[in-house]
């Protein structure tokens, strides 16, 4: 079984830095992509920040300039470095990566990590 495990959470303050980690371990293929989402109370599930195979990434409107989404292919590890960090940014974030596994055949799918809280506070 494919498991994803995120890291590095905790409380910090406006205009702070934190990076995240999340590590994919397991009957891995390969991975095709891995990234970040981030839910607030009460608010929908939003995409963050995502890095694919070839190191292409994509970032929230929100994040740009500000966080930044790196890999380590050898580890299966995503970063996610957070800085100038604002009380918006509070949430829970998850790790999502794409991974192809023998059972399926080379066709990637989604996993999940159990999330990590994130508290932006003076």
């Amino acid at each position: 079984q494919v498991h994803v495990v995120e890291s590095g959470g905790g409380l910090v303050q406006p205009e702070g830095s934190l990076t995240l980690s999340c590590s994919a371990s397991g009957g891995i293929f390969s991975v095709h992509y891995m990234g970040w989402y981030r839910q607030a109370p009460g608010k929908q599930r939003e995409l963050v920040a995502m890095i694919n195979y070839s190191g292409r990434t994509d970032y929230a409107d929100s994040v740009k300039g500000r966080f930044t989404v790196s890999r380590d292919d050898a580890k299966n590890t995503v970063y996610l470095q957070m800085s100038n960090m604002k009380p918006e940014d509070t949430a829970v974030y998850y790790c999502n990566a794409a991974i192809s596994t023998p059972q399926s055949r080379g066709v990637p799918r989604a996993f999940w990590g159990q999330g990590t809280q994130v508290t932006v506070s003076s």
